[in-house]
This record gives structure tokens, C-alpha cells and sequence, in this order.
């Protein structure tokens, strides 16, 4: 930052939480996976979605961390993570598999919570690494093999700032948030930053059955916690889907809630959260 200028709120709250953890790097590719800490006591990993980094979960660290270790790393490719030495699952998978070893070898198997995306990456490091994830927890998760809801989205390329903002509210809308009033200033800002960040797109590492298909070799309690009005991953039918599979799971809806669920109801998350994790 440049001497006299002054951050937004979004970017002073992303600081004052960012500051209150501890920050850790373990190997990632040819650099490597950062991850932050909250909170002390058992340890869950929080998994964030697609063109996100750690602060998908800003709202639910600190109730969680009231009574756990809440253990947030960037993605591959994703914050501030170098990419992977692939661009598959299992390259995916490895340094995250990797980080949770060294950082939390001891408290093995953990707690995996994964939205969207990272709802993908953890059914893959689940199948993959069975003795590091002790149960897993999927958000919002696509890779289903059900059809897309309905989304219209609006470009902002070559857009002036006002008209730019305009679509990005709108976009917000389309894929995230369910309520307009959910669309603050702080969710802008964390979906502009997370894209601006991103190195990739995983969009092929989740359409159309990355999750479901690797589903039946997780062999962990698992369960889905899903937005009432998610537009991408309508729950009816996802909950459809993961019942085929896991009939006795429980599935768990977050009222007036969209894709984001756990931004936009995020005390009506974070009581659901914490009664399914304190379930096993």
C-alpha cells in the first residue's frame, strides 16, 4: 500500500481477522500451501470453494474456533497457494493431504469440511488419504452429475467502474447469494479478490460427476450441509443424487440461504455446523 492511502472496510476486516491467526506453509508444487489457524482444541479443516481463498469462511471462524482448532488453507492455485505439480485431483490432493500431516500428524485422522469445490477436493482426499480424514462435511458441493439450475451471468469486461460494480452485484446474485440485501460490500470484495487470484479454472475438475463418482470409496462418516435456495446446485436433486450413495447420511438445509449458505446465514450455519461435527 502507498503512503496515504486507506483501505476499505472489506479489506480492514479481512485484516483484523487474518491477524488474530497464525500463519503456516507447508510444500505446495514449487512453492507452497498456505494456511491459517484459529482457535485451540480439536482441529477441523475448512476447505473453501472455486476462485476463493480462506475467507469463503470469514463468518463461521470465530464460532468455531470458541471451541476447536480451525485449520483454513488456500487452495492449490487458489490465495495466496502455489499451483500444484498437476492439475488433477490427486495432484490436488497430495500437498493438502501433505500440510494436514505435517501440521496436525499427531491429532490424525481430522475433521474435513469442504464448500463447493472444496467439497470436491475433500471427497477425493477422503478416497485418497482415509487415515488423515476422519469425517467428512460437503457444502454446496456440484460434481453430482445433476443438471446445472439456472444461472444467467453478466461479463464486466471493458466496463466502466460504476456499470462494472452493477454486474458484479448481479453476478453475486446469479451463482452466490439468494437475498439482495446479502450482497454487502464485504462479499464483493471477497469474490473480486478471490477471482483476481485465481490460476486456474477448476470447472472441469468438478462438472459433471468428479464428486459422485469417487463417493463410494469414501469410507468415513459423511454428511451435506446445503443452502435452501442454492441456484447452481438446486438440493433437491443433489440431495437425491447423495442419498443414492449415502442413504444414511444426514442432510441439513440452511433457510434463506444461497450457494454461499455459509456467508449469507451464517448463525443458522454455523448451529448446524457444529451439532454435525459433535455428532461423530
Amino acid at each position: 500500500m502507498l503512503a496515504g492511502e486507506t483501505r476499505s472496510e472489506p479489506e480492514m476486516a479481512l485484516s483484523e481477522m487474518a491477524g488474530g491467526a497464525q500463519r503456516y506453509e507447508t510444500p505446495c508444487g514449487n512453492g507452497t500451501l498456505v494456511w491459517r489457524v484459529w482457535g485451540l482444541g480439536r482441529p477441523v479443516v475448512l476447505l473453501h470453494g472455486a476462485h476463493g481463498f480462506w475467507a469463503h469462511w470469514i463468518r463461521n471462524i470465530d464460532a468455531l474456533a470458541a471451541q476447536r482448532s480451525v485449520w483454513v488453507p488456500d487452495l492449490p492455485g487458489m490465495g495466496e497457494s502455489a499451483l500444484a505439480s498437476g492439475d488433477d485431483h490427486r495432484a490436488i490432493a497430495a500437498p493438502i493431504a501433505a500440510g494436514i500431516r505435517q501440521l496436525l500428524g499427531s491429532q490424525c485422522p481430522v475433521d474435513v469440511v469442504g464448500f463447493s469445490f472444496g467439497g470436491v477436493n475433500g471427497t477425493h482426499l477422503a478416497a485418497l488419504y482415509p487415515k488423515i480424514v476422519r469425517r467428512l462435511i460437503v457444502i454446496d458441493s456440484g460434481g453430482l452429475d445433476t443438471p446445472l439450475g439456472e444461472m444467467t451471468l453478466k461479463s464486466t469486461r471493458g466496463l466502466d467502474q460504476a456499470a462494472r460494480a452493477a454486474a458484479s452485484h448481479a453476478n453475486l446474485l446469479a451463482i452466490m447469494l439468494h437475498n439482495p440485501a446479502s450482497v454487502d460490500a464485504l462479499a464483493l470484495w471477497i469474490q473480486s479478490s478471490g477471482a483476481a487470484r485465481a490460476r486456474f479454472n477448476p470447472v472441469s475438475l468438478i462438472m459433471p460427476d468428479h464428486l459422485i463418482r469417487v463417493l463410494p470409496n469414501v469410507r468415513v462418516p459423511f454428511d451435506a450441509i446445503w443452502g435452501e435456495y442454492d441456484r447452481p446446485h438446486p438440493l433437491l436433486e443433489q440431495e437425491q443424487a447423495l442419498r443414492r450413495f449415502r442413504p444414511d447420511m444426514q442432510f441439513r438445509v440452511i433457510p434463506q440461504a444461497g450457494h454461499w449458505c455459509m456467508y449469507e446465514n451464517a448463525k443458522a450455519f454455523n448451529r448446524t455446523l457444529i451439532a454435525l461435527l459433535d455428532t461423530h
